[in-house]
């Protein structure tokens, strides 16, 4: 069995001039739920679309399955394993419910009739009704319904709950959830929704600009990342700590703060030369996290 289901190195592409990849790496875990998170034109489209074979790196490798995603060849053989669903919702407004199901299953071998069913119950589809005539929170329950359906060993979802209304998705999160827990099988999806991601997935992977910023077990992030803060009863002085792991400073006037990447132990040592009258160490949130990574690269 391949260790990592999704195995990407180095991935750079451009646009019209601009890097969409700037060398990013991934590692998906089999049998993981891991996330994509980045704000908008971050690179998670087009990091999708890459694993898909819809469009082809630069340069960097990418392997699903421990096949190579980026040839044409492979990319067949990798798409009859994946389900996949976009926030654009690629269906066909004339056909019905039930007709687009019928039109769907024949191109997937695996196409598993009792998931059919359980969804069909389960997000109270009608199975008559024109696509067109569909609220855009059916339509992601419709395309969710074809992903689950495939019998797929990897699940790809594109922003899945965009533009969904929060008793919607939450719906969507924990079919995810709970259709991992009964089959075995890998869900890679991409979100610029925080609160989500650490609801449903036990890795992250949080880029920025093309490239990851932090990526990891949420568990083992939320372990390693911390912020101490110190006060001082004079100006905060301007040091450089040479424990490693620090991952953002700021200054503040009889206030220092570090963000530490590799928990406080290290850090406390050098803290207590400096004599500050008050030293308080917390965890962080996983937003926290996102948003000093991102800052640092401003």
């Amino acid at each position: 069995m391949v260790e990592h289901v999704i195995d990407a190195s180095n991935l750079r592409k451009t646009y019209d001039g601009v890097e969409a990849l700037r060398g990013l790496d991934l590692e998906v875990p089999a049998g993981s739920i891991s996330a994509l998170v980045g704000c908008n034109g971050a690179g998670k489209t087009t990091l999708i679309k890459i694993l898909m074979g819809m469009t082809r790196p630069a340069s960097g490798s990418a392997r699903i399955f421990g096949r190579d995603a980026t040839s044409a060849r492979e990319s067949v053989e990798i798409r009859r394993r994946i389900g996949f669903a976009s926030e654009e919702h690629e269906l066909y407004d004339a056909m019905s419910v039930d007709e687009m199901l019928r039109f769907t299953a024949p191109f997937f071998p695996r196409w598993r009739s009792d998931l059919q069913q359980r969804y069909l119950r389960k997000f109270e589809l009608p199975l008559q009704r024109k696509v067109k005539a569909l609220s855009r929170g059916m339509r992601t329950k419709l395309a969710l319904l074809l992903a689950l359906s495939r019998g797929a060993d990897l699940l790809i979802l594109d922003e899945p709950t965009a533009g969904l209304d929060p008793a919607i998705a939450e719906e969507v999160l924990q079919a995810l959830v709970s259709h991992v827990s009964s089959e075995e099988l890998t869900v890679f999806f991409s979100s610029n929704q925080i609160a989500e991601v650490e609801q449903v997935a036990d890795r992250v992977s949080l880029i920025h600009r093309g490239r990851a910023a932090v990526a990891g077990a949420i568990d083992d992030l939320r372990e390693r990342y911390c912020r101490i803060q110190l006060v001082f009863d004079d100006v905060a002085p301007d040091v450089t700590f040479r424990a490693p792991g620090v991952a953002r400073m700021h200054r503040h006037g009889r206030v220092l703060e570090v963000l530490s990447s590799n928990g406080s132990a290290a850090l406390l040592d050098e803290v207590r030369a400096l004599n500050p009258r008050a030293t308080e160490v917390r965890p962080v949130s996983l937003k926290e996290i996102f948003l000093e990574c991102v800052a640092v690269e401003e």
